[in-house]
């Protein structure tokens, strides 16, 4: 009988199931010495798992306490002051001050105590400084047009000037790679001492894309060549997407945007201007949104020499679709 019950128990692996076998054959009355006959577990486990069964009428293991923890609570709370004041320390350097409160933990401890906290290591975010000034007109300026809907924003032309470097250097690149392929051909991005740089200017609406012009070589971006590059990009296309309709044209506050001369040309040409605009304030301008898009699709063709760069840079711009344009504009109220 006994081997009839046991028979289908031997395959069992696990040993939380060997254990409930054991406890299920001695309860139907079967004695350890009857149990360990039939090898389903060693002698001293099967009457262990017996005697635990009977101290405690449980088949479940009492969970073991573990090591104790080398810090209290309030030495926690203490580790977590210490990293708030200064964000950059290394956990190396958190375990030495630590210490010196009475902790005596290693930079391991002391990362999973943070981590227990939600406090994660991660690579800090770059943003342009704020001064008091930057601060305030970004208030005023926000405060301004906080009631405008995406229709409102829809009429405005937004512009400025970036530049594109050769070999990927433009934005970021991330691969994925096996170990040891850090420097495999395909898992590089290629750098050289003094890249090619273009600089362009480009604008975009609602409506979409607009004029993408390239600053030639040895051209300073001045107020001669943004005056030109307004009367012969920017006025053709107001008239292309927006007729006789006004619309409003936004540029940042660039020495050469600022110029007595510009100011007065815009004024003659009865067109609108976005403002005051916040100076240090990329982040409000949408077309940054579309800078860092078209400089990935530029990255992945790969030039390799000026020309090839600008005749993609100039593909990329006008396949830009108006959804996509519309989609950025569209963010502006939140």
């Amino acid at each position: 009988m006994l081997e009839i019950i046991v028979l289908p128990l031997l395959t069992m692996v696990t040993c939380k199931e060997t254990r409930a076998a054991i406890i299920a054959l001695h309860k139907n009355g079967f004695t350890g010495k009857d149990i360990v006959a039939t090898k389903i577990a060693p002698k001293s486990t099967i009457y262990r798992f017996i005697k635990n069964f009977k101290e405690r009428g449980s088949i479940l293991v009492k969970k073991a306490s573990g090591r104790p923890r080398k810090s209290s609570k309030r030495q926690d709370r203490l580790l977590k002051r210490i990293q708030l004041r200064d964000r950059s320390a290394t956990s190396a350097e958190l375990a030495q001050e630590w210490q010196q409160a009475g902790v005596s933990a290693s930079a391991r401890t002391v990362r999973r105590r943070l981590l227990e906290d939600g406090l994660v290591s991660r690579r800090a975010a770059k943003k342009p400084l704020l001064s008091k000034k930057n601060i305030r007109d970004r208030l005023i300026f926000c405060r301004k047009y906080s009631e405008w809907t995406a229709e409102d924003w829809g009429k405005v032309i937004f512009s400025d000037e970036a530049p594109f470097r050769l070999f990927g250097a433009s934005g970021k690149r991330l691969v994925r790679r096996r170990k040891g392929e850090r420097y495999h051909q395909s898992c590089v991005m290629p750098t050289v001492k003094h890249p090619d740089t273009i600089h362009v200017w480009g604008c975009f609406s609602s409506k979409g894309v607009g004029s993408l012009t390239i600053l030639p070589k040895n051209t300073a971006m001045n107020k001669e060549w943004y005056q030109n590059t307004l009367q012969q990009q920017l006025l053709p296309t107001t008239q292309q997407q927006f007729g006789e309709e006004q619309c409003i044209f936004q540029h940042d506050g660039a020495p050469c945007h600022k110029a007595k001369v510009i100011t007065k040309w815009l004024g003659d040409q009865n067109v609108k201007i976005l403002g005051p605009w916040p100076g240090n304030s990329p982040d409000l301008n949408p077309i940054e949104n579309l800078w860092s898009i078209l400089k990935r699709w530029v990255d992945k063709q790969k030039p390799t020499n000026s020309d090839k760069l600008q005749e993609v840079i100039m593909k990329e711009w006008v396949a830009i679709s108006q959804d996509l344009a519309q989609k950025l504009i569209e963010s502006m109220p939140s």
